[in-house]
């Protein structure tokens, strides 16, 4: 919505003219009444609310930005958040939503749902790590058992599908609840009289353990061209599904978390997010930044004759540290995009430094020729910058890929999150590093 709709709607809200404003939102999508509600104050967005029938209602709180969302439920009783939203959901946003909650109003909108089978099953769902698929899935399927005979099966579909908004797949379980298969709907057309499904179904499914983290869940649906994977517990047994939609939701989320950790953020933040927030996520990498200039301003304080004696290697030294960082960066996030795509396993670190270290052999002798040509021309063949700067270079360009490429790996292999790794702390480290080697170098020329 622009910001005239925005407007138009605000207006309305302030003069408490219900009939226009379900005019305006009659015909609007869900998500698209939960980006206008995103823009408004939640007691505004609560007006609109009541305005709708529960089932967009739920829809509508589903879509809205996780922030909006929060300060909306706050003003909300734990009744009506249950008997509004809850009841109306599927079991894995109801477990999203209620995960947003403090334990004290977890138990009193748990307490209102009167459903107890849904009710259990978001109990046993906020038992998963929100990480996982367990944390992830739904309990909302359609099952069959393999040995129901053709009708009793379709009787048995009619029945569990009057309960669902969306069918994916039909899937087949045995007497304990394993799963067995998948039910194709074709063969109910094409075979209505066979005598078990067992016999009909697609034995063996792709399917993810309950604790089987969010990006391999990704990974698979990817690979396999799935709309739902089945998610099993440690005996095999059934216990609910992954949609497509609900892995998009966590995909944006971690290429936004990774987005703002290779940028030097240290938190989740967004631009409505107030001052103190936002200061707090941009200053630790900022400190740690300044530190990095602080030691660098050291390493150079301990080389005044060289600069005496040589003025013009002053010049290069943006030149070896920014180089430097950029040659580490970009190793460092071919690495994470490798790590993160399942392109690159962590076990072949050896591997992939031996072949990063190719590519830096290349791209390092063109760029200190390249610049050995430059500083010829203009200092001279026995001049001391000549040599050091194309010889640092070098060196820099060659530790910076190497060292860009091992250290998301070991992240990696330590179970923290390698994006990291493409940030700040890479130019940070080869700027000193770089430093040390140019006027190391340059000294031992001199």
């Amino acid at each position: 919505m622009n910001s005239e709709d925005i407007k138009l709607v605000t207006e309305l809200i302030e003069k408490k003219d219900s009939d226009q404003l379900k005019e305006v939102i009659k015909d609007l999508h869900p998500a698209d009444i939960a980006e206008l509600c995103n823009e408004l104050d939640a007691e505004d967005a609560r007006f609109i609310y009541l305005l709708l029938d529960n089932e967009t209602a739920a829809d509508v709180l589903i879509e809205m930005d996780e922030d909006a969302r929060k300060k909306f439920l706050e003003i909300l009783p734990p009744e009506t958040i249950a008997k509004r939203f809850v009841d109306y959901m599927d079991s894995d946003d109801a477990v999203d939503i209620i995960r947003e909650m403090d334990e004290d109003k977890q138990e009193e909108v748990l307490s209102h749902i009167e459903d107890i089978e849904q009710a259990g099953d978001i109990v046993d769902l906020l038992k998963y790590d929100e990480d996982t698929a367990g944390g992830l899935m739904g309990t909302e399927m359609v099952i069959v058992n393999e040995n129901w005979s053709m009708p009793e099966c379709l009787r048995e579909m009619r029945l569990q599908a009057e309960e669902m908004d969306e069918i994916y797949y039909v899937y087949v379980v045995d007497d304990d609840e394993r799963l067995r298969g998948v039910f194709p709907l074709k063969k109910m057309i094409t075979s209505p009289s066979v005598s078990k499904v067992k016999h009909v179904m697609k034995k063996d499914p792709i399917s993810v353990h309950v604790d089987t983290p969010i990006e391999e869940v990704v990974q698979t649906i990817e690979k396999y061209d799935l709309v739902a994977v089945p998610v099993v517990d440690s005996i095999g047994r059934l216990v609910g599904r992954i949609t497509v939609d609900d892995v998009m939701d966590e995909v944006r989320e971690q290429a936004e978390r990774d987005y703002q950790l290779a940028s030097g953020l240290s938190q989740d933040v967004e631009t409505d997010d107030n001052v103190f927030r936002q200061t707090t996520a941009r200053l630790p990498w900022l400190l740690i930044g300044m530190l990095g200039g602080i030691g660098n301003s050291m390493i150079l304080g301990n080389f005044d004759s060289t600069f005496a004696a040589h003025p013009e290697m002053a010049l290069y030294i943006p030149l070896i540290g920014g180089t430097g960082g950029n040659v580490g960066t970009q190793s460092s996030a071919l690495v994470v995009q490798g790590l993160a795509n399942s392109s690159l396993n962590a076990e072949n670190t050896f591997k992939q430094v031996l072949k990063e270290s190719v590519v830096a052999l290349i791209n390092a002798t063109i760029i200190s020729m390249l610049v050995y040509i430059y500083n010829f021309i203009r200092f001279g063949a026995t001049a001391t910058v000549s040599y050091s700067v194309s010889i640092s270079l070098f060196a820099v360009v060659m530790f910076a890929s190497i060292f860009g490429t091992l250290v998301p790996m070991t992240l990696e292999k330590l179970k923290i999150d390698p994006a990291i790794a493409t940030g700040p702390f890479i130019s940070i480290t080869n700027d000193i590093i770089g430093m040390l080697m140019y006027m190391g170098i340059t000294v031992l020329l001199s």
